[in-house]
């Protein structure tokens, strides 16, 4: 599996210009949602080639089976055939979404990732994962399949309400917690608006691409891109089943303190680094939820896709800088941590 072409531009329009330049395909469709099409497709309208606009639905709840259906009806419905090419302008669960739908159109055609949140950015539209929720469950059904290119701009970003900003935040974190020590002392130095987002959108992209790269389709190394996420996917699971929607990246940032208090447990992080660790990101993100139900998460986190067997599996640093996989996790090792995230 190769590496998608990863561009970057802080001018969307020149960015897009430039990518369509020489290309040929037998029809475009630009796929958005009401807020990219009022805020980001608006921008770059004007220079894309003769298109079809197709609009769907914005947030996780619609990523599902539902609105798949919809796009390829609509893909078929317009004759699209397999030199066809899909634009995607939108957050993770656009791309997520529109990618799972490109990618199994007709057994597949071409796609363009858009990303226009720092989320998306930093970590969804990079390395190849598309996929929809399904029963609750996040990303249950989903492949593997790297987009023709993926677009970045941070002119997006001035179009992102602060929640949106932070939640993207929480990957960049991950990034550094994952894989770069120095980076992380740097960016716990500044407050979320005063960040280097051209500099960390960089960061980010060259840390996720340099693992992707050597394990395109997660059987080992690529499996520490998943800190924070196992408890993260359980919590995120957990409110959307109870009709409270808490943000991708605040739930990784629940994840990340819980799973970093695991990793305490287990000896690997120091009582330092983990208090740095929460410390920093309760100062970010502020305790985002305690009310849930300890025996429901553990349960959710059973059905995590990294999970082997009945062994709960999930990636948790060694160190600030440095990550392991596959450490199995205990039932109580799981209600100790979110006992701990209540305490804090």
């Amino acid at each position: 599996m190769q590496s998608a072409t990863v561009q970057i531009d802080p001018k969307a329009s020149q960015l897009i210009g430039d990518f369509f330049k020489g290309r040929s395909f037998t029809q475009l469709g630009v796929l958005v949602d009401p807020n990219t099409k009022r805020y980001c497709y608006s921008i770059v309208s004007d220079i894309l080639p003769p298109h079809l606009l197709m609009e769907v639905a914005a947030g996780e709840d619609f990523k599902n089976l539902d609105t798949c259906q919809l796009i390829w009806e609509r893909l078929t419905d317009l004759n699209f055939d397999r030199h066809a090419l899909l634009l995607i302008i939108g957050g993770g669960v656009l791309g997520d979404m529109g990618g799972f739908c490109a990618a199994t159109y007709k057994r597949g055609i071409d796609f363009v990732l858009v990303p226009t949140t720092l989320l998306a950015q930093v970590d969804a539209s990079v390395g190849g994962k598309l996929g929809i929720d399904f029963k609750h469950f996040k990303n249950h059904i989903g492949v593997f399949k790297e987009p023709v290119a993926t677009l970045i701009s941070s002119s997006f970003l001035k179009t992102l309400p602060e929640r949106e900003l932070r939640s993207g935040f929480a990957e960049i974190i991950k990034h550094c917690l994952i894989a770069d020590k120095a980076m992380w002392q740097i960016i716990t130095q500044k407050k979320l608006l005063e960040q280097n987002w051209e500099l960390l959108i960089a960061h980010s992209l060259k840390i996720k691409q340099h693992i992707t790269d050597q394990d395109p389709n997660e059987k080992g190394l690529r499996k520490i891109l998943n800190f924070g996420h196992t408890m993260g996917h359980a919590l995120e699971t957990y409110y959307l089943s109870i009709g409270k929607r808490i943000f991708h990246g605040e739930a990784v940032a629940m994840g990340m303190i819980m799973e970093s208090r695991i990793a305490n447990q287990k000896g690997f992080l120091t009582e330092l680094e983990l208090n740095a660790i929460q410390k920093y990101l309760v100062g970010v993100f502020g305790k985002i939820g305690e009310s849930f139900d300890s025996e429901i998460v553990w349960n959710l986190a059973r059905q995590d896709k990294k999970n082997k067997s009945s062994e709960v599996l999930m990636a948790i640093p060694k160190e600030i800088g440095q990550c392991s996989w596959d450490v199995a996790t205990s039932r109580q090792e799981v209600l100790d941590a979110l006992d701990y995230y209540r305490q804090l």
